[in-house]
């Protein structure tokens, strides 16, 4: 989920791989008790961070990235190449806890996890926190330029306004996109019913003329270099970009959106399970949530760090990054469908058949 200055920051300081390379730990280092595998969303921690830690603990840090959901899923599920902590999202824990891919973790072991705020404790997709660990929150909103707007906005509809045509970004994530298309019908987007789905697939295809692309998670990219004027994609993405950029805006649509809560988790396979916790807990001290928070611009649920002032204040202030009661409301967690997920799969395709690629 996340920023190219942040990718050059982190590759400059040696944490990840060159692009093009695969992404597969050192595996003959992976027996190691001071050596930790990571795998992280790209641009998705403030590079002191990990430095902090190597040095607590005298430790080394390897540090590979993903771009979805999906591909950490697809790397880990034919079997764990070297990894130990993972990020996945809430839906995404569901799914590889039921598989077997995750590890449960020794709460003895994260004692910190006292300082997450209670609604991020004992979620619905891993009640009691048997798996997973809130890293940070988000949503799924639009990033806009304003001076191509001429004005703030704050409907899902608007990015499929004639005068928008061909100037539009979605996510190239079939859960993400119809979400937006079944909130903007008035459905819910973990709807399972055949009709609903289709209607969504439709309205996508409908609109094919305003998407100028279907953007890996680097609609906030895309934005910035004035490819397109708005783009569906996560808050802190967008609000990375915008902090170089005093022409970008960011809104949760009034129909409401996608709630994202990623996940530190531990892979099953892993040969350094208590160096693991070390670092999960690590994260949870105030300290350092803030400091990921405060660079990487998305929501912490590390409510000791909020309470001890150490989040920004014009973050903490911004109903964009921590909206208030009445729109928080309307945001929900995507869902494991379980079978109904082929539903999804075939629409997707007929979406990129129907976009012409």
């Amino acid at each position: 989920m996340k920023k190219i200055i942040t990718f050059l920051l982190l590759f400059a300081i040696g944490l990840i791989i060159p692009i093009g390379c695969s992404n597969n730990p050192n595996t003959s280092d992976t027996t190691s008790n001071n050596l930790l595998n990571i795998y992280n969303w790209s641009t998705y921690i403030a590079p002191e961070v990990i430095t902090e830690f190597e040095n607590k603990f005298n430790v080394k840090i390897q540090y590979d990235t993903y771009e979805s959901n999906e591909d950490l899923y697809a790397k880990i599920k034919p079997g764990n190449p070297g990894y130990d902590v993972a990020f996945p999202a809430d839906y995404m824990v569901r799914i590889m806890a039921a598989e077997g891919l995750l590890e449960e973790l020794n709460q003895e072991n994260i004692p910190n996890i006292k300082n997450l705020t209670p609604k991020f404790l004992n979620p619905p997709y891993d009640p009691g926190n048997k798996y997973s660990v809130a890293y940070q929150w988000g949503t799924m909103g639009i990033g806009y330029n304003l001076k191509a707007t001429g004005g703030e906005i704050d409907s899902w509809l608007t990015m499929f306004d004639p005068k928008f045509t061909g100037r539009v970004a979605l996510l190239d994530d079939m859960r993400s996109s119809f979400s937006l298309a079944l909130i903007s019908l008035d459905y819910n987007p973990n709807t399972t019913n055949p009709q609903e789905i289709n209607q969504a697939k439709d309205f996508l295809i409908k609109n094919k003329e305003a998407i100028a692309a279907f953007a890996p998670d680097t609609g906030q990219n895309l934005l910035d270099q004035g490819e397109v004027d708005l783009t569906c994609e996560w808050s802190g993405d967008v609000f990375q970009v915008m902090k170089e950029n005093p022409n970008l805006r960011y809104a949760i649509p009034k129909e409401g959106s996608i709630l994202l809560t990623d996940n530190m988790v531990i892979l099953k396979g892993t040969r350094n399970k208590e160096l693991a916790e070390k670092f999960i807990n690590f994260i949870l001290e105030p300290e350092i949530g803030a400091k990921i928070s405060n660079f990487i611009k998305y929501a912490t649920p590390n409510q000791a760090a909020k309470d001890q002032g150490l989040i920004e204040a014009d973050d903490l202030n911004n109903p964009a990054i921590y909206p208030p009661p009445e729109l928080f409301a309307k945001l929900q967690y995507i869902q494991d469908l379980g079978q109904a997920t082929v539903l999804y799969d075939e629409a997707w395709t007929e979406v990129k058949l129907g976009m012409g690629g």
